[in-house]
């Protein structure tokens, strides 16, 4: 008996929300495929902003420990992990360690361009996320302002109040549901800032290290570890 009722009112709800959806017109599913986007791109992070794609907690003790290899001369098995690794931090590492032999501000140089070109990478989707943010509100105002022209258009002086009650409260449909999706994309996409905020700069001071590190692996390979 309750689960012939729960499936009653399930089936009850799917109509209501059926209904809901079809009586906001054209505009409607314009919303819909914003929410589809909106949806896929918050996956899409989710998935490639995970700390284990972007610094590694083991890759990341290694660089501390950055002396330790360099005085038991295992640069060359750091280095291997750098190459080995699939994370942001990993292929900043890579930039340092190839321009080892240069000064330190072209070591810098070389790792601030890649570094701009992974945080773009990071970035990636956050602008789609903005579109639907900014354009779903907008649609939903669209297909509410178009509705209710239809509305007040069929409306006379025997025009029965509560079919024109009905008739703006299915206008408004699509202003609810352009802001039910707006709503969370404004959650995500603050959330997912501040995600790629949080990693840059954590990223910026590993990755100081990295290169003060180099520049001074250089020093002691030419000075034969003298002073």
């Amino acid at each position: 008996m309750i689960t012939f009722l729960w499936a009653a009112s399930l089936l009850e709800a799917t109509s209501q929300v059926r209904d809901f959806f079809f009586n906001g017109g054209p505009f409607m599913w314009a919303i819909m495929v914003c929410s589809v986007v909106a949806l896929a791109v918050t996956v899409m992070k989710l998935m490639t902003l995970r700390k284990d794609r972007i610094i590694p907690d083991a890759l990341t003790s290694q660089v501390e420990r950055f002396d330790e290899y360099l005085e038991n001369d295992n640069l060359n098995e750091l280095e291997a992990d750098f190459r080995e690794g699939n994370s942001t931090l990993s292929r900043l590492c890579s930039v340092a360690i190839r321009n080892a032999g240069r000064s330190q501000i072209e070591v810098q140089e070389a790792v601030q361009s890649s570094a701009r070109e992974e945080i773009v990478r990071l970035n990636g989707g956050l602008p789609v996320l903005e579109v639907v943010i900014t354009i779903a509100p907008l649609l939903g105002l669209l297909g509410t302002a178009s509705g209710l022209t239809i509305v007040f258009r069929d409306f006379g002086a025997d025009a029965d109040y509560s079919q024109l009650s009905r008739g703006i409260a299915m206008a408004l449909s699509t202003t609810i549901t352009g802001l039910a999706v707006a709503v969370p994309s404004v959650i995500a996409h603050s959330y997912f800032s501040r995600q790629i905020e949080t990693m840059s700069a954590r990223l910026e001071v590993v990755l100081s290290k990295v290169v003060s590190a180099c520049h001074q692996h250089v020093f002691f390979k030419r000075t034969g570890g003298g002073i």
